[in-house]
């Protein structure tokens, strides 16, 4: 194991409107020292970073905070509050009627869904708006035009809109400004609306009854994806209760959809529709569509994301047939309450064709595969336990198909992290039977000393709560595999496959573990201007399976934030 030291320095250096913040230690190593910026808004040269750090802002704004402390025990007032900075952002709920919207909630799948779903309805030449969270590299992905993230300039200028208004009406409400989160939604809606979308596909962000995407009236339809436990503090700890939050965005008359789901939880989903009185349909397998011809394949690699694929026909069949009848306020013969089995539409060539053209260059960071020289990169951005179950069969499988094809042996690295409430150690060991060589683990940090990553700042969490996170991972993981001898030879005798014990590391930030992990031997990596970081010589020992091997297998898991992180670097597209 390799521990952090424990001595953290903390300080700040002043620079005109600029501050920096910085926290010095040593992990696996390296010396080093993190750097964040935040900035006081600007009014003259207002670049993209100097909107991003504004942005920033809005993590830590102390009026906020305060006011999602006193909504907690009070959640209906989240949408009060929300209603309030829409009007004070000179928007109107009224106005939200017009955006001709598709709501989509779930605990996983929710943002393939709204993926698939834009992509078919982009093919049927209607202009997309698409609103996502998180981000993975840079904010500006979460309000997409026709699949595309909104330009730096774009985002910019309403931005300022937005923000100016806000700025300008806080004195009058006690300093308030909305929270991260809140903010962005409301300048998706704006966008969406100066852009004149034809369609604005719109994914919750936790839970469905209370969150701020909750203040739409009149969607035209609603989904729900799969649903299992997670953010338990805010929407409760059964799937029961789950489910009840979930169920929040139906709307009287709007029909919905889901795919199967656990017993407890459709049957809450079912009772929720029946009190709000809409139409809910249960999606049918995606075995059972037919097509006109074309094989049925799915860009997005897994077999979960099949339900998800499926949930997206029915929510593109419903909208198109509601656009066909002019913006009628029904689909004829569905407006009736209770819950149906939806019907297994035949699938035009448009609709199979966004299927399959959904890829992970359009929703990267789920189920994605980046091969570089000899190392190959497997990214998904998985943070639940059912999610993390459908990452590790999937990368056995996608793995094990690399295997077959190296020419000698193959190393296998985790690259791991996971943050809030989420437990770390029981996803950690769902992945030991992936028998990987190393296991690596470093905070959601892209680079120990930043340069225009305001995108990826988080001051909601300090660095050392972030590095105390990743050495109890790294304990989690040694955990699981502190087996006694007498276990161990035993599983062996019975296993096909020998039993690892994967060597442990903790890095300082994301680039130092890549950097290590590679060996330089990733071609991307090697060939672009990021600082070589220098580790001791005790380091690069552990490092000589990787020399050795001729392949190096890599899963990034765990966090979306830690995926984004990862592809910054991975991905010359996200450098830019």
């Amino acid at each position: 194991m390799v521990y952090m030291s424990r001595v953290m320095k903390r300080g700040f250096i002043f620079s005109g409107q600029l501050v920096r913040r910085y926290c010095a230690g040593e992990v696996a190593g390296f010396s080093f020292r993190y750097y964040g910026t935040r900035t006081a808004p600007q009014t003259t040269g207002m670049e993209y970073q100097d909107a991003v750090c504004t942005l920033n802002t809005l993590q830590t704004n102390a009026s906020a905070l305060e006011q999602v402390r006193r909504e907690r025990g009070h959640p209906q007032l989240q949408l009060q509050a929300m209603q309030g900075f829409l009007e004070r952002a000179g928007l109107t709920v009224e106005e939200l009627d017009h955006l001709n919207i598709i709501h989509v909630t779930g605990t996983k799948g929710k943002g393939s869904t709204c993926a698939f779903t834009e992509q078919i309805l982009r093919g049927y030449g209607f202009r997309t708006g698409f609103y996502s969270s998180p981000h993975l590299v840079q904010v500006r992905e979460r309000i997409r035009i026709n699949g595309q993230p909104i330009g730096k300039d774009l985002f910019t200028k309403y931005f300022w809109q937005v923000y100016g208004k806000l700025d300008e009406t806080k004195d009058a409400h006690g300093g308030a400004m909305p929270a991260y989160f809140r903010f962005l939604t409301i300048l998706a809606f704006h966008v969406f609306l100066q852009e004149k979308v034809d369609v604005a596909i719109i994914e919750v962000g936790i839970g469905g009854a209370y969150d701020c995407t909750n203040i739409i009236r009149r969607p035209w339809v609603c989904g729900i994806s799969s649903l299992g436990i997670d953010h338990t503090q805010i929407l409760g700890d059964t799937i029961e209760k789950i489910a009840w939050q979930k169920g929040g965005i139906f709307k009287l008359d709007v029909p919905a959809y889901t795919v199967k789901q656990q017993e407890n939880a459709l049957a809450v989903l079912k009772e929720r529709a029946k009190e709000i009185k809409c139409p809910l349909w249960l999606c049918p397998e995606l075995q059972d569509y037919k097509t006109e011809g074309e094989p049925l394949h799915l860009g997005l690699a897994g077999a979960h994301q099949c339900s998800n694929a499926s949930l997206a026909l029915q929510l593109s069949h419903s909208w198109l047939q509601r656009r066909s009848t002019t913006g009628s306020s029904s689909i004829t013969g569905e407006n009736t309450p209770g819950t149906q089995q939806a019907a297994t539409i035949k699938l035009s060539p448009v609709m199979v064709k966004g299927l399959a053209d959904t890829a992970d260059t359009d929703w990267p960071g789920r189920t994605q595969t980046l091969k570089h020289g000899a190392v190959t990169y497997f990214l998904d951005g998985a943070h639940t336990m059912r999610s993390m179950q459908a990452c590790v069969e999937w990368f056995k499988e996608t793995a094990a198909q690399h295997e077959s094809k190296a020419n000698g042996p193959v190393a296998r690295v985790l690259l791991f992290n996971a943050t809030g409430e989420r437990d770390s150690a029981a996803m950690l060991k769902l992945l030991v039977p992936c028998h990987f060589d190393f296991a690596v683990f470093c905070p959601n940090i892209a680079e120990a000393v930043t340069s225009g990553t305001a995108d990826q700042q988080n001051f909601n969490v300090s660095v050392e709560n972030m590095l105390t996170r990743c050495l109890d991972n790294e304990r989690s993981w040694c955990l699981h595999h502190s087996k006694d001898d007498l276990q161990l030879l035993i599983e062996d005798s019975l296993s096909l496959v020998p039993q690892k014990k994967a060597d442990t590391l903790v890095f300082p930030c994301i680039l130092s573990a890549l950097q290590w992990i590679s060996q330089g031997r990733d071609s991307v990596l090697a060939s672009s201007d990021k600082r070589v970081l220098k580790v001791k010589p005790s380091i690069m020992v552990k490092a000589a399976p990787l020399r050795s091997a001729t392949e190096i297998h890599v899963l990034i898991t765990g966090s979306l934030h830690l995926v984004g992180g990862a592809l910054r670097h991975l991905d010359p597209v996200f450098s830019e």
